[in-house]
Formats: C-alpha cells, sequence, structure tokens
C-alpha cells in the first residue's frame, strides 16, 4: 500500500538522513557498541547536518520545522539501519519538548544553541531505583535554600547518562510529592555532588549508554527551575503523548525491517532440497507477520499525521505505543526462528534487531500501564 504521509520534502529529508547514516554512523557503530557509547563527535556530526533540534526555533539554531513527521523519517531510518543506541530521537523529542515549551528566554538562550549543534546531549531522569513507572512514588527531593535548590536521591535506566551535559531531573519539591509536588530541576555536567554511576550492562543498544545517576547535596540554582514549581507532574503527562509515539514508530519500522530482511532470507535458504519459501508454512509465517505489520503501519501513519497537527490524544498514543511495541516483539521472535540457528548468531541483524527491540515495550510506560490508561478511559 503506498503510504501517503511523507511529501516530496520529507524523503528528501530521508535520503540526507540515510547519507548521514552511511558516512557518521554504520562504520563505527561496532566500535560503539564494544565501548558501551556513542562518540560525542558523531553528535556534533548530526548538529551540522541538522539532526538535532529540528523543531526548536530558528533563532537558537533550530530548524524551526515542529512537523514531527521529520522525527518519524529520522526514527525510521535509524532503524532500519540497525542503530537503535544512537539516542536522537530522546534528545529531539523527548527533551526538546520541554526545553521549548517550559524554559525561560534566559534559559533558551543558555541551552538551546548547544542542544542544536550537539555540543549539549541531554537526559531526562525520572526512573528510581525503587518506583518504575510509578512517578508518584518519587523520592528525591529538592529543598528551598533559599537562593539555590538542594537536591538528593538517586536514579537509574536514565538514557545518555553517561554523556549527559544537561539533565532534567524529577524530583519532590513538597514533601507529599505525587501529582501535585513534583518539579523539574536541570542539573549541568560538573555540579558537584553530581555524580554518575556504572554505564549498565543491558542484553541490547548496546551502544547506548544508560547510567545510575546520584544526587549528593547538588545545589541547582533557582534559575534551573524547568517550567511551574509543583507542575512537574503535569509537564510530563504533556510530553509523554510524544515520547510514546517516537517509540511506537520506532516498533513499527523495526517489524517491517525484520519482515523485509526474513523474506530475502527464506528466499535463499534452502531445505529439503529448495527453498524455505517454498513451504507452505513459511510461506503463512511471512503472510500473516506481512498483514499485521500493513494494519499497524495504517494506524501509526494516522496517528503520526494527528500528532504532527496537534490533535492526538494520549489514549491513541498508548494504543500506538503498545500496540506497535508488542508487534516489533512477536515479529522478532518469528523472524530469529524462521533464521535457524543463524538466527541465533549476533553477526546476523535479526539476532541484534531481537535483543535490540525488547525494551521497547517496557521504557515509555509499560505495555499495562498503556492498557491501563486506555482502560481508564473507556470505563471510568
Amino acid at each position: 500500500m503506498p503510504r501517503q504521509l511523507y511529501s516530496k520534502d520529507h524523503e528528501a529529508f530521508r535520503e540526507t538522513v540515510r547519507a548521514f547514516l552511511a558516512k557518521e554512523v554504520t562504520p563505527h557503530y561496532e566500535q560503539w557498541e564494544k565501548d558501551g557509547i556513542v562518540g560525542r563527535d558523531a553528535w556534533r556530526a548530526a548538529g551540522r547536518q541538522g539532526l538535532l533540534g529540528m523543531a526548536v526555533p530558528e533563532e537558537y539554531g533550530g530548524g524551526g520545522n515542529p512537523d514531527f513527521r521529520y522525527s518519524a523519517v529520522l526514527a525510521e531510518e535509524f532503524t532500519h539501519a540497525g542503530a537503535p543506541g544512537f539516542a536522537l530521537g530522546l534528545h529531539n523529542d523527548i527533551i526538546g519538548p520541554y526545553l521549548t515549551s517550559l524554559a525561560t528566554d534566559e534559559q533558551k538562550s543558555r541551552w538551546l544553541p548547544g542542544f542544536c549543534s550537539g555540543e549539549i546531549i541531554t537526559a531526562i531522569a525520572m526512573t528510581e531505583p525503587g518506583t518504575g513507572s510509578d512517578l508518584q512514588g518519587i523520592r528525591t527531593t529538592a529543598e528551598d535554600r533559599g537562593d539555590h535548590w538542594l537536591l538528593n536521591g538517586s536514579k537509574t535506566f536514565i538514557s545518555n547518562g553517561i554523556l549527559a551535559d544537561l539533565v532534567i531531573v524529577v524530583a519532590r519539591t513538597t514533601p507529599e510529592g505525587g501529582a501535585h509536588g513534583l518539579s523539574l530541576l536541570v542539573v549541568e555536567r560538573g555540579t558537584d555532588g553530581f555524580e554518575r554511576g556504572r554505564n549498565l550492562d543491558k542484553i541490547g543498544q548496546k551502544a547506548q549508554d544508560t547510567a545510575e545517576l546520584f544526587f549528593r547535596d547538588v545545589r541547582v540554582p533557582k534559575e534551573n527551575l524547568l517550567g511551574e514549581l509543583n507542575g512537574g507532574f503535569v509537564h510530563l503527562m504533556t510530553n509523554l503523548a510524544q515520547e510514546r509515539m517516537g517509540i511506537a514508530v520506532a516498533g513499527i519500522a523495526g517489524a517491517e525491517h525484520l519482515l523485509e530482511i526474513t523474506t530475502r532470507y527464506v528466499k535463499e535458504r534452502e531445505a529439503f532440497g529448495r527453498p524455505l519459501a517454498k513451504l507452505q508454512h513459511i510461506r503463512f509465517e511471512i503472510a500473516e507477520m506481512a498483514t499485521e505489520c500493513a494494519v499497524t503501519r495504517t494506524f501509526l501513519d494516522r496517528c503520526i499525521a494527528d500528532h504532527s497537527d496537534g490533535t492526538l490524544d494520549a489514549v491513541h498514543a498508548s494504543m500506538a505505543k503498545w500496540w506497535a511495541t508488542e508487534l516489533q516483539k512477536r515479529v522478532a521472535d518469528r523472524c530469529l526462528q524462521l533464521h535457524g540457528g543463524y538466527g541465533y548468531m549476533t553477526e546476523y541483524p535479526v539476532a541484534r534487531a531481537f535483543t535490540d527491540g525488547r525494551i521497547q515495550t517496557i521504557y515509555g510506560g509499560t505495555t499495562e500501564i498503556m492498557k491501563e490508561i486506555i482502560g481508564r478511559s473507556l470505563l471510568d
């Protein structure tokens, strides 16, 4: 089915992204996976190519174009290239909206130029060792000390945690915390008391640095409060739909890519004297996955268009996120099975996609949380 989502400008941008991947990412990605971190030079190269801050106003060095379809193209191409560990989506689509919508003019002038050039790499610190998806259970505290906040607590599973020069920290600014007592504080690299733990050893996305962060009597200047005091919970809920859409886009792109490489494989691989593709069971497996991908793609493209127009609601974003990522997980498992023993070898793209994609149903809100959001909207 021909897609109608993208214009010629979007497709021209796709070619730019592919050229960037071929030059700046693919030749280095294996080494990044060994190192457990993406090189900073690649971030600066992305900035020079205009791949950072695409929605940031031009006066701060950004692209000045809030059309989410450009972010969708970026997510699709990085997924197809097998490079999910280079977290441009986190930087652009999750952190970016907090800075463009909540930052003061002074904060924007201070942070956004580096955000767009790749000199400032960003992260957001929500998850804590004991809270998981429960934002209302956050224990990190920020006490008002007059001219600064005194920040204490720890975070875990923080993407870009090692590289980050600027971290948005979710903290309790009232004793009770919860929905009416959380705030967003920006902690910058080099601040006394801000320490990074180990770069966590994950089963997939090895190139993406994921870290523990510790805050011990960190003095955060009052001018580093982002958004409204005690308004953090509302700010987080406002931006979660875009985060989930970014994950969903990568989910369907991942499933489609797996289907593509597996279709090629079963045409070439022989068993019992003939190609696997000649076996009815194999054809049925491919037919089922192709149909599921086509149906999901149609829904996702509608959600992308709605989000670009500003009309997508949290419920449909949750539907997109859980369905596309669960599909990606099922397709990865079935495609690996169709590869047989070779599918278990890390030199094959299907093996890496299997482990890289497993986190998709967990971060950004688990499948179970997505279903709860949808269920409440229908039944409460």
